[in-house]
């Protein structure tokens, strides 16, 4: 059986106070009401490796605030494509389902320019040879230990029309939902769209400089052992830390400052 879940009632709509403080206080807990109870991570929002320490709001998310504080979202669209790109810009308006009140908007755009819709990748190696050198191209990516390439060509601007709008839209409602709803301290702008490539080497990224953080502090406890019996408990724990995460570089370069300051300790005649 479901278990049923109570989140206090809001209202967007602007309403004289005498305590204006507390209506602010009243409507961030609900928010964070929303997201504890009703909100689904990976579902409503996300973390994207490299984008921050907050979440990222999803457009289900984005959806579930309307529904709690009754806004009713209406776009205005304005076309500005030319020489042959396709490209968006929405306005959402956010309106009070019950009054008609308007509560604020948010703009986001979308264009067959960008990166992630101006490329794909090729069908077969016939297709990209066949392709104009100047609708073709050479995508080099990041990958462990090295990169690799993907064949692609130009896309049809016409086809994704209807992409890009759905995309402006998004963008637009996401912006919307956190300037009415004030939810910036809790989301940061939806961030889902981004290219999956760029996504990889954010992580990638990441990852780096977490494993070079690992190999600063063991190499760091190397050249501070006081004595070959420290030294010789440090290079068994690092050498269980480094096997379990098999970075090979790692493993080298504490090695090498294993050995330095066994040489240091010898020379200052501190041997075991």
């Amino acid at each position: 059986m479901n278990a049923v879940v109570e989140v206090e009632t809001a209202s967007m709509v602007p309403a004289k106070s005498a305590n204006p403080t507390a209506e602010v206080v009243a409507h961030a807990k609900t928010v964070q009401q929303v997201m504890q109870a009703v909100m689904k991570p990976n579902v409503h929002y996300g973390a994207i490796p490299g984008a921050g320490d907050k979440p990222t709001l999803l457009k289900s998310g984005a959806e579930v605030l309307c529904m709690t504080f009754r806004i009713a979202d209406r776009y205005e669209v304005t076309d500005l494509s030319s020489n042959g790109v396709i490209r968006y810009r929405v306005n959402c308006i956010a309106e009070h389902q019950t009054t008609g009140a308007t509560l604020g908007s948010g703009l986001g755009e979308c264009s067959t320019d960008e990166e992630k819709y101006r490329w794909r990748k090729a069908v077969c190696k016939e297709e990209f040879d066949a392709t104009p050198e100047t609708h073709r191209r050479l995508k080099f990516g990041r990958k462990q230990g090295g990169h690799y390439t993907v064949q692609q060509v130009r896309t049809e601007p016409a086809d994704l029309a209807n992409t890009v709008l759905k995309m402006a839209c998004k963008r637009a409602k996401i912006a919307m939902v956190l300037n009415v709803t004030a939810a910036s301290d809790m989301f940061s702008q939806d961030l889902e769209d981004l290219d999956a490539e760029l996504v990889r080497h954010l992580a990638e990224d990441e990852r780096a400089a977490q494993v070079q953080m690992i190999r600063d502090d063991w190499i760091a406890r190397a050249k501070a052992a006081t004595d070959r019996e420290k030294l010789g408990a440090i290079m068994k724990e690092g050498v269980r830390v480094f096997q379990a995460s098999k970075d090979r570089d790692g493993y080298a370069a504490f090695a090498a400052a294993i050995q330095a300051r066994g040489a240091e300790l010898n020379g200052g005649g501190n041997a075991a």
